[in-house]
């Protein structure tokens, strides 16, 4: 059988959480797989290994027993009765329908059952012939966006979330380290530019056998296809719909190599014309200069130093290679040096099972411990949202109170607990909690939980209007975007940003794989504009601590240096930088030299 991946696990879970959904089943129960989908997909472990390996299932919050012998059912299956079960009620193909926007389940239940709609295609086909808006709740401006919708959907190529990337391209690269001869194994493309979203795998090996790797891949358990193969390359498709190109290539080839395949398209042509203005050649192989008998010689080629130091710059991150300033920055030596996340000193937004978290105050704090933070900022959410047990004033002192015991504790453990709140930004720019509770707190976290489709005037206002409150201290996901399944909403990112600026507050970089938000424009922004950045986990387990490596590949993306970040200072500074915010003080902490030079996208 071909092996289970965490996330396997979870889509399965989804998927069956949309099937019951559809079919308008218990709430809670529906709720229990979407949870159960969350918390699997985040775990780092691989749980059906350890189960094949005859290790006991981890303890996962919020997986009971029932939920325990579902995954040890699918790791050993690859499926479950209960998904059989539903698709035999309702066409597989059906959930796909949710990924539309403006399509939840009742309106999908509605196609279906009174247009027979199962599939992407079926729908468009009933918009085009205007029978979607003769149905009652679907009005001709409906079936029109969800024509545009549907359409854009189907002609775009699919792409899966980074972290979800790298649950394939991890163990494969492993995989591909086993055979003899074996030197290097790089995972290239938009994986190694940390990408938000990933659409093929591009591996390269350094081997004095290549055969003998490019047998290794054919046998990988997870190939579902092979699209191509000779004798050092090769091109397969996965068991999980991931294409992935293996290239075996020399060992003084392998910094071309990389250059070349880590991309983007874009950097690699600037980069080519430099070399072409020196009387260069580069391709995967190397960097070659014509002799004066037509017989190229190889100049560079074996590091990716030796590529950009042949065309006279300094080595360029992968990050920053999408030819958006960083040929220009490296021409002047203005590069950032940027941030890595052993910089990280805290993380300031996380939720326990006070909300709707899953792990207690005690076992968030112990785990951050155990990955070197020193603070953690308990940020649970506020009353307003009722299905995540917001709390009220009397749930927040009483929270206070339980964090100030638990510091107690803890000190001299290396780890504090921040007392903070991640307060409902209400459509009036109101927050949620009142003044006398916030002032309470060391920190509030302020966001937009509802309305997302408010005209932009509106919903800048609103924002605008909340970040007046002298307690807010981040705006937490500020563009409210969940990667492929929810557009950001509509608002001026420079006003917000300016008004960041203005008021001593910092913008949060949520690392959770779904948001990624700031996206890395908008962190150029903030840093152009003097404002701070705080790369925080949202995190709702323990496991989701570990999620913030994927918020430090945006901002390497977005240039955020070490200053740039508030969660890089000391306990002490960040308390100092806090107190400066509520006094109205704006500005980072030190002066900082301003970008130059660089292309800057419209928000």
């Amino acid at each position: 059988m071909t092996p289970v991946h965490n996330a396997d696990i979870a889509r399965i879970f989804e998927e069956i959480a949309d099937l019951l959904e559809i079919q308008e089943a218990n709430p809670f129960r529906v709720r229990a797989y979407r949870n159960a989908a969350r918390t699997v997909g985040d775990v780092r472990r691989d749980l059906a290994q350890a189960i094949a390996e005859g290790k006991p299932l981890p303890k996962l919050p919020g997986i009971g027993a029932d939920l325990a012998a579902k995954i040890e059912e699918i790791a050993g299956t690859g499926t479950t009765k209960l998904l059989e079960k539903l698709h035999k009620q309702l066409p597989p193909a059906i959930t796909a329908l949710l990924r539309i926007p403006g399509l939840g389940p009742k309106r999908v239940r509605a196609l279906h059952r009174n247009l027979k709609v199962q599939t992407l295609d079926q729908l468009a086909e009933a918009a085009r012939a205007g029978r979607v808006r003769e149905l009652p709740g679907f009005a001709a401006k409906t079936e029109a966006a969800i024509l545009q919708a549907v359409e854009a959907h189907l002609t775009k190529k699919q792409r899966v979330k980074l972290a979800v990337a790298a649950q394939y391209a991890e163990p494969l690269a492993e995989y591909l380290r086993k055979p003899k001869g074996v030197g290097e194994v790089v995972l290239c493309g938009s994986f190694r530019r940390m990408k938000e979203t990933v659409g093929d795998l591009d591996v390269l090996v350094t081997s004095n056998a290549p055969e003998a790797v490019m047998a290794q891949f054919a046998k990988y358990p997870e190939v579902r296809e092979m699209l191509a193969s000779g004798p050092t390359r090769a091109s397969a498709l996965l068991a999980s719909g991931l294409q992935v190109d293996v290239r075996v290539v020399p060992a003084e080839s392998l910094g071309a190599a990389m250059h070349y395949f880590t991309g983007s398209k874009a950097h690699n042509i600037a980069v080519r014309r430099l070399a072409q203005a020196k009387g260069l050649k580069i391709n995967e192989y190397g960097v070659f200069k014509a002799a004066k008998r037509g017989a190229e010689r190889r100049v560079a080629g074996e590091t990716e130093t030796t590529v950009f130091k042949a065309v006279g710059l300094p080595f360029i991150p992968p990050e920053l290679r999408e030819d958006a300033g960083e040929i220009e920055a490296a021409r002047r030596d203005e590069l950032p040096k940027l941030v890595e996340l052993g910089d990280l000193r805290g993380d300031l937004h996380a939720h326990t099972k006070a909300t709707d978290g899953k792990n207690t105050l005690r076992e968030m704090a112990l785990a951050a411990r155990t990955l070197g933070l020193e603070y953690l900022a308990i940020t649970e959410h506020s009353r307003h949202i009722a299905m995540a047990h917001g709390l009220d004033p009397q749930r927040v002192a009483k929270q206070i109170d339980e964090i100030d015991q638990l510091n107690g504790e803890l000190e001299g453990k290396g780890i504090t607990l921040l007392k903070g709140i991640e307060v409902d930004i209400l459509e009036d720019g109101t927050l949620d909690l009142p003044d006398s509770i916030l002032a309470r707190l060391d920190l509030v976290v302020g966001a937009v939980h509802s309305r997302f489709n408010l005209p932009r005037a509106r919903q800048t206002a609103r924002i605008l209007a909340a970040m007046d409150s002298p307690y807010f201290t981040i705006l937490a996901h500020p563009s409210g975007r969940l990667i492929e399944s929810r557009e950001p909403y509509d608002v001026d990112m420079l006003k917000i940003i300016r008004k960041a600026k203005a008021r001593g507050i910092a913008l949060e970089l949520n690392a959770h794989p779904e948001r990624l938000d700031l996206s890395d424009t908008h962190c150029r922004m903030a840093k152009e504009e003097g404002v701070l950045i705080a790369i925080s986990s949202d995190a709702h387990t323990t496991f989701d601590l570990e999620n913030l490596r994927f918020g430090v590949g945006q901002a390497r993306r977005g240039w955020i240096e070490k200053a740039d970040v508030l969660n890089t200072r000391s306990l002490t500074e960040l308390r100092r930088l806090i107190v400066r915010g509520r006094a109205g003080e704006s500005g980072p902490a030190r002066p900082r030299r301003a970008a130059r030079g660089r292309k800057r996208s419209k928000a």
